[in-house]
C-alpha cells in the first residue's frame, strides 16, 4: 500500500505524511497523532516502533521499560532518544519467526499499536484498500493475486503499476518509476525482466 502512492516529488520532502517505503524501512505518519516505522535490522530481523494518543505505555505509572529483554541489535540509541522525548509509545522485534515486546503490567489496556495499524491488521482491510485503487476493469480477484504475490515476494512491478488508477479521478496517473522503486525497496517484489 505504501508503494502505491510513491512519487518521485515525495521522496525528495524532507517531511512526509501517509505511508512510504525508504532505505530505512516502511513508515507511516497521519500528521497528528499517529506515526510508525518499521525497519530491517539484519537478516530476518525487523524493528517496529512508533505512537497512538491511545498508547498508555509512555504516561503509565510507574514507567514501562519498552526495550526490556529486546536483543542486542536493537537501535537502542534511537529508541532511548525517542522514549525521553515522550515520542514512543510502543517497541516490538521481530527474530527466529516471531514477534516480542518487553513485559507489559496487566493494567495496560493498550499500547498504541493496533489503532496505529488497524488498516492493516485484517486481510479484507487491506483487500478493500487495496481493489478501492486499481482500475474498475481490475477485481478483487486481482486485488487478491496481487496481495498474495507482495506476501510471497514475487510480485512483478508491472502486475500493480498497469491496473492502478490515480486515487481521484483526474489525478495525474501514477509515478511507475516511484512505485517501482518503492516495491523493490519493500523487498516484495521482483524486478521486471528488460
Amino acid at each position: 500500500m505504501a508503494a502505491i502512492d510513491a512519487t518521485t516529488e515525495a521522496e525528495a520532502s524532507t517531511y512526509r505524511t501517509g505511508m512510504w517505503v525508504d532505505h530505512d524501512g516502511l513508515h507511516y505518519e497521519d500528521g497528528g497523532c499517529t506515526w510508525w516505522a518499521m525497519s530491517r535490522v539484519g537478516e530476518g530481523r525487523f524493528v517496529l516502533y512508533g505512537e497512538d494518543e491511545s498508547s498508555g505505555v509512555k504516561w503509565h505509572k510507574p514507567p514501562i521499560d519498552m526495550l526490556a529483554g529486546g536483543p542486542d541489535w536493537l537501535p537502542f540509541d534511537e529508541l532511548r532518544e525517542q522514549a525521553a522525548g515522550y515520542e514512543l509509545g510502543c517497541v516490538y522485534w521481530f527474530e527466529d519467526g516471531a514477534w516480542a515486546r518487553a513485559p507489559y503490567p496487566e493494567d495496560l489496556r493498550d499500547d498504541g499499536l493496533s489503532c496505529g495499524m488497524s488498516m492493516f491488521i485484517e486481510r479484507e482491510q487491506v483487500l478493500d484498500a487495496l481493489s478501492a485503487r486499481l482500475l474498475e476493469s481490475a477485481g478483487r480477484l486481482d486485488a487478491e493475486g496481487i496481495l498474495s504475490d507482495a506476501e510471497t515476494r514475487s510480485l512483478t512491478p508491472d502486475r500493480l503499476v498497469d491496473v492502478l488508477r490515480p486515487e481521484t479521478p483526474g489525478d495525474e496517473p501514477p509515478d511507475r518509476p516511484a512505485i517501482v522503486r518503492a516495491l523493490l525497496l519493500a523487498g516484495i517484489a521482483v524486478p521486471t525482466a528488460q
